[in-house]
């Protein structure tokens, strides 16, 4: 474990494996941190890849700054990251859960140079209708506020049944109540068409069959220029949870593949 400094913010990062190629996991928001793949697949990975984990501002043991948490705060975070570890000398893989998705999607339409593929898991979109999700529940007041809030961040990390008894909830609350996290994802970030099309990397979008967002997935698999989409079967918003192993062997094949060149993957 190491702690690093980026924008002025400290950031707790973790480090494993090594070899050419260069791999970074990012995690869901509010309810979550590194440690959902580092136990899932990112330590298993290590035997075959160098791989990055990163508490997101503000989440794990990373500093909780009273400001900065729109998306293109975490994006030009992980920009500063990738500099200040010396990760980014070459093009990585961006793997995302929930929230990561959106980040890495939000950091392949910025840097499209420094991503060299990317696995997306149940992503969220920045749309119209994820701009709304989020003011609609802002907009809430008193119990029924705490309620949605409670409810929209406890299903992207899919972990804990009651999690207002645990020290990650008292954690969450002081990142929704005690910062500008809430005003900050209220503000319209959109990515249009045009925008998807600036992702020319190869990119894996995997959702599941039943969750709530599978439409997201759909759309990113007609309008990235490069997308394969698969659908787990009986899978929820969850399936870093519910397929874990199917996900772990899914997403190392996925970066194996990737060193073979495209006709030679494809039996050409």
């Amino acid at each position: 474990m190491a702690e690093i400094e980026a924008r002025g913010v400290h950031f707790h990062v973790q480090r494993l494996g090594g070899g050419q190629r260069r791999v970074v996991f990012l995690h869901g928001f509010v309810w979550d941190n590194m440690s959902s793949w580092y136990f899932s697949v990112a330590a298993a990975l290590a035997r075959e890849a160098d791989i990055l984990l990163y508490d997101l501002r503000g989440h794990g043991k990373s500093e909780r700054p009273a400001t900065g948490y729109t998306l293109d705060d975490m994006v030009a975070d992980l920009d500063a990251i990738l500099d200040a570890t010396a990760f980014g000398d070459r093009p990585v893989h961006l793997v995302g859960n929930s929230f990561g998705g959106l980040l890495a999607l939000a950091y392949a339409i910025a840097h499209p140079e420094r991503v060299a593929s990317m696995v997306l898991v149940d992503a969220h979109v920045a749309d119209e209708t994820w701009t709304d999700e989020m003011r609609a529940t802002l907009e809430s007041r008193g119990q029924e506020r705490d309620r949605k809030i409670i409810q929209a961040f406890h299903e992207w990390a899919g972990r804990h049944n009651d999690p207002r008894n645990t020290r990650l909830a008292k954690s969450a609350e002081a990142l929704v109540y005690d910062t500008t996290l809430l005003d900050d994802l209220t503000r319209p970030h959109v990515f249009s068409d045009p925008d998807l099309a600036r992702i020319g990397c190869p990119v894996l979008a995997i959702y599941g069959e039943h969750s709530d967002i599978r439409a997201k997935g759909e759309r990113l698999a007609e309008k990235l220029p490069d997308c394969k989409l698969e659908i787990v079967a009986g899978g929820s918003h969850v399936i870093l949870w519910e397929a874990t192993s199917h996900l772990r062997n899914r997403i190392g094949q996925w970066l194996a593949d990737q060193e073979t060149p495209r006709g030679a993957a494809d039996g050409l």
